[in-house]
């Protein structure tokens, strides 16, 4: 895990990301997805640090799928710190965040709320 790397503006995990090798973030102005990034170029134009400090009710994007809105929910709720700390620690045992392609454990839900639960205990209940 590269924890200085954070989470992204829309919630995924770049401290996990298996393209992290290549590329700095969203917020480092290098990140390959700039240009067309709704959710990097919608907080940056808001101002805000990413999605998951915004008020507004969105499922546009990348917030349509599991993984970023469970990490979203779950910053909103615990903090982006919390998460990084519970992330790392699944990590440590062997929870993968990307297994094949861009797809990991994170993304074996259908529900926010198993999600949250899979990423405070590591285990699926």
């Amino acid at each position: 895990m590269k924890r200085e790397m954070g989470i992204a503006r829309c919630g995924l995990a770049c401290c996990l990301c298996s393209g992290n090798e290549t590329c700095a973030g969203c917020n480092s102005g290098e990140c390959p997805g700039r240009d067309w990034c709704e959710k990097r170029n919608c907080s940056m134009e808001k101002g805000i640090e990413g999605c998951y400090t915004c008020g507004e009710s969105c499922s546009k994007g990348l917030l349509g799928k599991i993984k970023p809105l469970g990490f979203r929910t779950f910053i909103q709720r615990y903090g982006v710190e919390a998460l990084l700390d519970c992330l790392e620690r699944n990590e440590k045992n062997g929870v993968l965040y990307h297994r094949e392609g861009i797809n990991g454990d994170y993304d074996d839900f259908e529900d926010v709320e198993a999600l949250i639960s899979f990423i405070q205990s590591g285990n699926k209940a």
